[in-house]
């Protein structure tokens, strides 16, 4: 098997407007509960040490209470996913009301 490089989308020149902000958070807390769903119908369970064997993991608490460095890495990946949205020529406006 040949070694994998990843090769993501550059999205180094696409920005995001700072409307985005809010959004960035909800969907950020929207992927935490996505995972941590998909974790706990794994048979997972909280752990204040990640034990895979155990199946436990500290971070299966609710999204306010991550510490600052997972909630980071949460916004990182929408935002890469958004900027990567907005590089293949799509815009995000919100809904009429």
């Amino acid at each position: 098997m040949s070694q994998y490089i990843p090769s993501p989308l550059d999205t180094s020149s696409c920005n995001l407007p700072e409307e985005l902000t809010d959004l960035i958070e909800q969907l950020a807390k929207n992927t935490h509960e996505v995972w941590a769903q998909q974790r706990i119908a794994d048979g997972w369970e909280y752990g204040a040490e990640r034990n895979d064997q155990q199946k436990q993991h500290p971070c299966l608490i609710p999204y306010e209470d991550l510490p600052e460095s997972e909630k980071r890495y949460d916004r990182n990946v929408v935002t890469q996913v958004l900027k990567g949205v907005v590089c293949l020529g799509y815009n995000i406006v919100p809904a009429q009301k």
